[in-house]
């Protein structure tokens, strides 16, 4: 049951308004696809798309470990190498990059020097499993998920809120099977979490002091994988990137599906999605060709 009404939710056609040139694809072997891809040749696997104050879109290469600037159709720049399996991105106040690296940890990229430093490398000398995406709050405290290996057969996956200023870091969520995108709403008073494994939606209040309470399933998908990337609205909506389904699906406050914005490329891998500055349109990474898709955000 897509919405109490009963019908079907509106499809908005995607399209590829850039693709990773072939000279920035790596066809070489790599750990991370030996792990996650069956030990397939995966040239590029892009996800974390987030805009600057400029407008310039960044993406990251989990397997080759590397952050890209896109300008245009073939405008690609290598901003950094981590050295790990960078995935989410999220931007400072301060205007600076930071990264959840699944090996590494979260880390800070300086985007016009390039160099990147570790924030958060382990928690009280334990390492994390393996960070996954991350979202600053207006106060710049961050919320990030620590993903790992984890599913319904190890669901011990966790949700971490780090507070610079205070030098504090709370676990917020032990129990998710594989937390995965993460978003708050307009407000910061309701924290979403993609849990991939369970191929849902989660959601919890924030309370006053920063915990969280009453986390639920907020929204259930089907498919082989599930939920991924998040992204919220203004006016209250939720967008959720499907990593088996090809597209993005638009929940409203009560979490019905009201539009699907689905990829050019079939029952792709649409992995994440960021909305374009100005609002008007959804910007996707599909993530195994290396393409960037476009789509306009529904009213």
């Amino acid at each position: 049951m897509w919405n109490l009404d009963f019908t079907p939710p509106v499809v908005i056609e995607a399209h590829v308004i850039a693709i990773l040139p072939e000279g920035l694809r790596r066809k070489q072997r790599s750990a991370w696809a030996d792990a996650n891809k069956a030990g397939h040749i995966v040239d590029c696997f892009l996800e974390g798309p987030v805009f600057d104050a400029s407008g310039a879109l960044y993406v990251t290469d989990i397997p080759h470990g590397r952050i890209l600037r896109v300008d245009g159709m073939h405008d690609w720049h290598t901003v950094a190498e981590t050295g790990g399996w960078p995935n989410g991105l999220a931007l400072h106040r301060d205007g600076s990059l930071w990264v959840a690296d699944y090996r590494l940890g979260i880390l800070r990229c300086d985007m016009a020097s390039g160099q990147v430093e570790t924030v958060l490398g382990h928690r009280n000398s334990e390492s994390f499993k393996g960070v996954n995406d991350l979202v600053f709050d207006r106060a710049g405290r961050l919320y990030f998920t620590d993903q790992g290996q984890t599913g319904l057969h190890d669901q011990q996956g966790r949700v971490y809120r780090y507070d610079a200023d205070a030098g504090r870091l709370d676990l917020l969520l032990a129990n998710a099977p594989s937390p995965n995108g993460i978003a708050l709403d307009a407000e910061e008073k309701v924290l979403f979490v993609a849990v991939t494994r369970a191929n849902q939606v989660w959601r919890a209040p924030v309370m006053p002091d920063g915990s969280i309470t009453k986390m639920g399933a907020f929204r259930t998908f089907f498919g082989t994988s599930g939920p991924d990337g998040l992204a919220t609205t203004p006016d209250g909506r939720l967008l959720v990137a499907h990593a088996s389904l090809g597209g993005v699906f638009v929940l409203n406050a009560r979490g019905e599906v009201t539009h699907f914005l689905k990829s050019p490329l079939g029952a792709s891998t649409v992995t994440n999605v960021a909305i374009r500055p100005g609002g008007g349109s959804v910007v996707m990474t599909e993530s195994a060709t290396g393409a960037i898709l476009e789509a306009p955000l529904p009213d």
